[in-house]
């Protein structure tokens, strides 16, 4: 955690003889030499607290295949986070920390659609990072990057939160959520190590970058992180409602908004219906038009999609479509444990 500093204003004897004043250009050169010193020593609290927990990923002692990532310590007993493209699959792994040690590591459990793996080092008593709240984090805040980018081992790189919210396509064209964009520079080898605010806490995974644009990030939020570890740990896997349909988004008639008081004029409508699906069991039919899921607009496939991995599937999830030109609610039971 950085140092805090604090001012003190001390009494100014009126018997002192006055100071000449220092020049403008000097006050302000000494000005910023007092910033950048704060904002080095936020830097380094954090680098000095935080880097023992960073740790490199890689395939396992004599495998070859595949290159090496970057992961974070979550505990004590070994549990560390890093990307799924990192561990790639692989059962068995190869943990090397800051001091160089290599330890045998093993995959927790696994999900593509957020680019996260859960990861258990063979050890103990290790440091450990603070999972922050991703929710809070602003833009233009201050965020650190840390990780083994192209192999060199405990580099930091330091920037600023650029935008929050923005959504991007894992594998299988899934939405991840509130992906974090941030300015901290990234390179091959970064992926699955912490993006972290001045207060030493993790508020992101870095996932990615775009290889045809300069400075540009991105960090899996540690809130979807936090779900993430709590479905793996506790169920082996991310569990995710399905509910057996394709659909498209579709204008609606003005007139039909207007009388149904709906507060969009566009909606999904079904195209599809997968016959063993729990939508078809709810009793959805292909042309239906869904304008809310759980009291939620729905006006695109992404808004269906995105609400739906909101709910747990273990709740019943209420659909309100169009259905010759009525609303019509229909609930779909929630998925068996």
């Amino acid at each position: 955690m950085p140092p805090r500093f604090r001012f003190t204003q001390f009494p100014t004897n009126p018997n002192s003889t006055p100071q000449p004043a220092r020049p403008e250009g000097e006050s302000a050169a000494a000005s910023d030499l007092e910033l950048l010193d704060a904002y080095s020593r936020a830097v380094i609290g954090v680098v000095e607290g935080l880097g023992p927990t960073v740790i490199c990923i890689e395939p396992p002692r004599g495998e070859n295949r595949g290159g090496a990532g970057s992961g974070v310590l979550l505990t004590p007993d070994g549990y560390a986070l890093t990307n799924s493209h990192v561990a790639n699959g692989r059962r068995k792994l190869t943990a090397v920390t800051e001091e160089g040690d290599r330890l045998d590591a093993e995959l927790v459990g696994d999900d593509p659609h957020t680019d996260l793996a859960l990861v258990r080092l063979a050890a103990r008593e290790l440091p450990f990072a603070e999972l922050g709240d991703s929710d809070a984090l602003r833009v233009g805040q201050l965020v650190i990057a840390m990780g083994n980018p192209l192999g060199f081992r405990s580099t930091v790189s330091t920037g600023v939160v650029s935008a929050t919210g923005r959504a991007m396509r894992g594998v299988g064209g899934r939405l991840i959520e509130n992906i974090v964009q941030h300015t901290a520079p990234l390179n091959p080898g970064n992926s699955g190590g912490p993006l972290v605010d001045t207060r030493g806490r993790v508020v992101g995974v870095n996932t990615a970058i775009i290889a045809m644009a300069q400075g540009l990030g991105f960090a899996v939020p540690s809130n979807t992180a936090q779900w993430v570890i709590g479905e793996l740990l506790a169920h082996g896997q991310v569990r995710r409602r399905w509910l057996g349909i394709t659909g498209t988004t579709v204008g609606l008639p003005r007139a039909l908004a207007r009388e149904l008081d709906l507060v969009a004029d566009e909606a999904v409508e079904i195209m599809d219906v997968d016959p063993a699906g729990p939508a078809a069991k709810a009793g959805v039919e292909r042309g239906d038009v869904v304008v809310a899921a759980a009291e939620r607009v729905t006006t695109t496939v992404d808004d269906l999609s995105r609400i739906v991995a909101m709910i747990p599937a273990g709740e019943p999830l209420v659909l309100t479509i169009i259905r010759n030109e009525r609303l019509v609610e229909l609930i779909v039971a929630a998925a068996k444990e």
